[in-house]
């Protein structure tokens, strides 16, 4: 009665990964529960989630091929664009579909833009890909686009292109503070990753030392036509969680990565800890910082909790 935060399956959006070319969900080792669905399955299990009450789910592509230039992020009949069809054919506006928009799940080098001739990533260059991708997930039907790549000046390239193309009901969810961090390690197995060389994204990703930074990121990122605000990781960042909710009044996302996920799971399966205790005392503490929305892979779980 009298708890000043309170967690709902309104307030979380849950991850999918959706691979091409299989017939049936593969388990993902290092994220317990989690799978790479088919279409198919992805379909049902939108349906379910929905049924328990989360609002939205987040699309992550896993091609068949990659190539220099991640021509599959944008290919009408990518693996996104065709999962998005398969969404909204199914469940309608009862379902907000966001699709996660990089390259870096679709390249051959792993990184999240075009790369020079010396291997130094092309901001500008892959400001127009970003643009591109963005037409083909709109055409596809998706209801919020989700540039995650960290370039300077993508979400005015983003806002810019579906404007042209008249998709000004796109909405923009930006990683506006998403930090180089090392929690991201059962993500990339998720989505076969893998940065070329043993390199990393420090150039275009966030400190994780700083906050002032990522502060002035998100200023920019509100300038440039952002329409709701996301910081990644959430746990370990909600100091920064806190600061920019205190600065804006846009609808706030936090992202539970795959390696906050992962520790809860690997320390219950141990008897280290009570599982599902620590993972609603997760949630909840990045509500409390001020996130009106979280991604988490323990949505459904969650969900079947709070129902």
């Amino acid at each position: 009665m009298v708890a000043e935060t309170h967690l709902t399956p309104d307030d979380l959006i849950a991850p999918l990964f959706v691979r091409e070319g299989i017939d049936e969900p593969h388990p993902i080792g290092s994220l317990p529960g989690v799978v790479q669905h088919t279409v198919a399955s992805a379909v049902r299990e939108a349906g379910e989630l929905r049924r328990l009450g989360v609002p939205a789910v987040i699309l992550f592509g896993v091609p068949e091929r990659k190539d220099a230039e991640g021509t599959g992020a944008s290919d009408p009949d990518g693996i996104v664009q065709v999962a998005i069809r398969a969404l909204k054919d199914a469940h309608g506006d009862d379902l907000a579909v966001i699709a996660d928009l990089c390259l870096d799940e679709y390249t051959d080098h792993g990184h999240c833009g075009l790369l020079t001739p010396s291997g130094e990533v092309d901001n500008d260059a892959t400001l127009d890909r970003y643009a591109e991708v963005a037409v083909a997930q709109a055409d596809a039907g998706v209801d919020i686009v989700a540039p995650s790549g960290m370039m300077d000046g993508q979400v005015a390239a983003i806002r810019d292109a579906l404007d042209e193309e008249e998709f000004a009901e796109v909405a923009i969810l930006a990683y506006a503070a998403k930090y180089a961090s090392a929690l991201y390690g059962p993500f990339r197995e998720a989505v076969d990753v893998e940065i070329c060389g043993g390199g990393d994204r420090k150039g275009y990703q966030q400190d994780p030392a700083n906050v002032r930074e990522s502060l002035e990121e998100v200023r920019l990122d509100v300038a440039e036509g952002a329409d709701l605000l996301m910081v990644k990781p959430a746990l370990a960042y909600l100091d920064v969680i806190a600061r920019v909710r205190a600065e804006h009044d846009l609808p706030l996302a936090a992202y539970h990565v795959s390696g906050e996920y992962a520790m809860i799971k690997a320390a219950a399966a141990n008897g280290w800890i009570d599982g599902h205790l620590v993972a609603m005392e997760h949630l909840t503490s990045i509500k409390r910082a001020g996130a009106d929305l979280i991604l988490t892979y323990l949505a459904r779980e969650a969900a079947e909790a709070l129902a």
